[in-house]
Parts: structure tokens; C-alpha cells; sequence
């Protein structure tokens, strides 16, 4: 199952870094993904699931962001990070379905697989800044 659910927070960021960087339709973005990521029916909807909840709450997720990420405009982030964030803090802070450690632990692995060297340690600290918001 673990497996699954990291491979679909994969699929959910792929689609995030493509409507973020490309502008393309989201819908489109998550379907092409999905077609070719061969998962169960359960992580289909949890893909679509992640994908939403970012798009519908993006900025109040950027509002977070800014704020524990100040000395970073949001622009000015790597896309990738930007995304690995965006999908975290929507884990955190607004689906609650996921233990605080279990949504840093797989943003920190989306980092070390899909962003730069700095990546994890930049995504951990400002997660572990957010987490104490969902600790409460």
C-alpha cells in the first residue's frame, strides 16, 4: 500500500509541476498521468483526490508558504519545490488524512527524487515549520 500511495503523490506532483509550469488543462494533465501510472482504483482517486485539494486551495497554501519560506518568494522557488510544498501543506494542513511524520517523510523523498540536491533539506525545514500548524 505504501508503495501505491508513494507513487501516487508522484503522479499528484507531476501534474501539479506540469499546470504550474505549462499552464496546461489540469484535468488533462492528471488523466494522460494516470493512463500510463497503472494504479490501483483507490490511488486513481487519491491522485485526483491530492491534485484537487492543492488547485482548490492553492492559495491559502501559498499564504503558508510565504510565511514560513520568507526569505523565498514564492516565484522564485524551484517549481518542483514549489509543487513538493504545495502538496505537503495540503496533506498538513486541509486533507488531515495523513500523519504529520508520513506527509514530511514523503515530501522530503519527492524532493531527494525529483528536485535538486538542496531540495530535501529546503522542503524539511519549511515542513517541519508548518507541522506545528497541524499539530494543533
Amino acid at each position: 500500500m505504501t508503495g501505491g500511495r508513494r507513487k501516487a503523490r508522484g503522479l499528484a506532483l507531476q501534474a501539479l509541476y506540469e499546470v504550474d509550469s505549462t499552464g496546461h488543462d489540469i484535468e488533462s494533465a492528471v488523466a494522460h498521468l494516470l493512463a500510463a501510472g497503472e494504479l490501483s482504483a483507490e490511488n486513481d482517486a487519491f491522485v485526483r483526490g491530492l491534485v484537487s485539494g492543492v488547485i482548490q486551495n492553492k492559495d491559502k497554501i501559498d499564504e503558508n508558504i510565504r510565511s514560513f519560506a520568507p526569505a523565498w518568494p514564492i516565484e522564485q522557488i524551484p517549481a518542483v519545490d514549489r509543487n513538493i510544498l504545495r502538496l505537503a501543506i495540503f496533506e498538513l494542513l486541509f486533507d488531515n488524512k495523513a500523519p504529520v511524520k508520513v506527509a514530511i517523510n514523503e515530501a522530503v523523498e519527492l524532493a531527494k527524487a525529483f528536485g535538486s540536491d538542496n531540495s530535501s533539506k529546503f522542503v524539511n525545514g519549511v515542513l517541519g515549520s508548518v507541522s506545528a500548524l497541524a499539530d494543533k
